[in-house]
C-alpha cells in the first residue's frame, strides 16, 4: 500500500470530518509476493460471512443476532496506538495528511509495525468516522495489517488516545472491494455515532498491478476506559 488517492480533501463540520470522494488505496504492489515469485504468501481475505448484515446501520451482524451496545462519544483527542488482539496487532499511530497531489500520505513502508490515521478528520472515539490505514506488506514480508482480512465480526479494536483514555470499538463488518468498485460514500461518509474504518490492500493479486482492491474493517465505539 502506498497511498489513498483523494479527489478532494474533506467535507463536513469539525468533529465529524470525512474524506471527500476518496477512490482507493492505490499502488498496492505486493512487493513481498512479487519477490517470492508467486502469491503463496497472500494475506487472508474476509469471507462473505463477515460482510454487512441488513440493516447495517444498527450495528447488528456480529453473529449474535442482537444489536451491538453503543457507548457515549468521547471528546476529541489524537490517538497514539492501535491494538487488535485477535490478529496480533499492537502498533503506534502516526498522523497522516494530504500530499501535494491530494492523496492521503501513508507511513513509510520500511516501518512495518506502524499505522496512520487521517489527522484532519475525526479522532477515534468522537462522533464521526475516523480513518486508520496501514501497509499489508513490503518487500521484506508482512506489515502491520497483513492479517486484517482474518478479523471477524465481534472482534475488538482498542485505540489509546493522548488524553489517557482508550476507545474500545467492536467490529460489525469486514469487507473486501475491487478497486474499480470501491464504495467511497459507504466507507468514508459522516456518521452520527463514533465509527472507525481500518483499511489496507487486499483482493486479487496480479504480478503486473499488485493488489487489486482493499480490505475495510467497519467498527463502532462500544466502550472506553
Amino acid at each position: 500500500m502506498r497511498r489513498i488517492r483523494c479527489r478532494s480533501s474533506r467535507v463536513g463540520s469539525p468533529g465529524n470530518t470525512v474524506i471527500g470522494s476518496v477512490s482507493v488505496l492505490a499502488l498496492c504492489y505486493g512487493l513481498w509476493l512479487l519477490g517470492d515469485g508467486a502469491a503463496t504468501n497472500a494475506p487472508p481475505q474476509p469471507s462473505a460471512a463477515q460482510a454487512h448484515s441488513v440493516p447495517a446501520e444498527d450495528g447488528a451482524g456480529h453473529g449474535s443476532g442482537r444489536p451491538l451496545e453503543q457507548a457515549t462519544a468521547l471528546p476529541p483527542s489524537p490517538p497514539d496506538r492501535i491494538r487488535i488482539p485477535t490478529i496480533g496487532v499492537d502498533a503506534p499511530l502516526t498522523g497522516l495528511g494530504l500530499t501535494g497531489t491530494g492523496s492521503l500520505d501513508v507511513p513509510p513502508p520500511e516501518r512495518t509495525n506502524l499505522a496512520g490515521w487521517y489527522e484532519a478528520g475525526t479522532t477515534p472515539g468522537e462522533t464521526g468516522t475516523a480513518v486508520v490505514a496501514g501497509h499489508v506488506d513490503n518487500a521484506d514480508g508482512p506489515a502491520v495489517f497483513y492479517s486484517l482480512g482474518a478479523l471477524r465480526k465481534g472482534g475488538t479494536v482498542e485505540v489509546d488516545r493522548r488524553d489517557g483514555t482508550t476507545a474500545v470499538f467492536t467490529v460489525y463488518a469486514v469487507e473486501v472491494y475491487d478497486a474499480r468498485d470501491f464504495p467511497d460514500e459507504k466507507v468514508y461518509s459522516a456518521a452520527n455515532r463514533p465509527e472507525l474504518r481500518i483499511i489496507t490492500c487486499g483482493g486479487d493479486y496480479s504480478r503486473t498491478t499488485g493488489y487489486r482492491g482493499n480490505v475495510v474493517v467497519y467498527a463502532h465505539l462500544t466502550g472506553s476506559r
